[in-house]
């Protein structure tokens, strides 16, 4: 007969939590660091969070003009307000509200990402993952989408579930990357509301609640996770999500640790320090 000792031990808890740090980017623009600073430098596969949500103009304006990336990925997600993004390879595209672009950067890309707007709110989230060694040299490539083809579902209620990458039961989100096995969704639960889903086995996973706030885990091992805070998840496979009363927002994000070793250098993540310098040699030499 199972105890309330095993069945508590069934649920992920949180491992540890933490809030971002003020940052700046780009040409001035002001983000919270949630991994990639020196608390939580990274959370592999993911290497960098950075959450952006500001009215003021002046904290966005300037944008992130062009800049070179290779090894990694690079996935944003748009809550609020409008980016232009271009690259050197003739890719041009502007992310509204509710889309998102997962970029492989790969061998190697110029690109900048510019407001297309002059005032208003900015807000969204922009994740770095790492790629495996075999794939740090592929050819660029997009995977964008547009709102209207994330899918939405909602599988309890006061619960409703934005699906970027990975599976709610038979529903998939759009976004495949094979290396990782991402999971990446946007939780919205009402007052009061719980949900409770199956994590992928072997993945580290993170919630960051940006609005509201939760109580993550069962029983004596629950915790309450506040807005602007970040809990990296240990434990068991099924998160248990409660909402305290305050209309909850998180995203839930997960993957497959890729164990390797990893040598970065600002826009530059290979697996040792001379790939880095050939990085630059690249860059310089204009073979981006």
């Amino acid at each position: 007969m199972a105890t309330n000792q095993d069945v508590s031990h069934r649920y992920a808890r949180v491992g540890r939590k933490l809030r971002g740090q003020p940052t700046s980017d780009g040409a001035g623009v002001r983000l919270t660091r949630l991994i990639g600073g020196a608390e939580l430098p990274d959370l592999d596969p993911f290497l960098l969070l950075d959450e952006f949500g500001t009215d003021r103009a002046e904290d966005y304006i300037a944008g992130f003009p062009e800049h070179p990336h290779r090894g990694f990925e690079t996935v944003t997600y748009m809550l609020d307000g409008r980016m232009r993004h271009k690259d050197n390879h003739g890719n041009e595209g502007v992310l509204v509200p509710g889309s998102v672009q997962w970029m492989t950067a790969g061998r190697g890309l110029v690109h900048s990402e510019m407001p297309e707007q002059q005032e208003g709110r900015m807000r969204g989230f922009q994740l770095w993952v790492n790629l495996p060694a075999r794939e740090k040299m592929t050819e660029p490539k997009y995977q964008e989408f547009a709102p209207e083809r994330i899918v939405q579902l909602q599988p309890a209620q006061g619960v409703q579930l934005k699906l970027i990458a990975g599976a709610v039961g038979d529903l998939r989100g759009p976004i495949a990357q094979p290396a990782t096995e991402p999971v990446y969704i946007d939780v919205a639960l009402q007052a009061g509301a719980d949900w409770e889903y199956d994590l992928p086995e072997g993945h580290n996973v993170f919630v960051y609640v940006y609005e509201g706030g939760v109580e993550i885990g069962q029983g004596e091992d629950a915790r309450q996770v506040d807005s602007q805070e970040l809990a990296v998840l240990s434990g068991g496979q099924r998160l248990k999500l409660r909402d305290l009363g305050r209309d909850s927002r998180l995203i839930l994000v997960g993957g497959r640790p890729l164990r390797e070793p990893v040598a970065r250098y600002g826009p530059f993540v290979m697996n040792t320090k001379q790939e880095v310098m050939q990085a630059f040699v690249d860059f310089q030499e204009g073979k981006f």
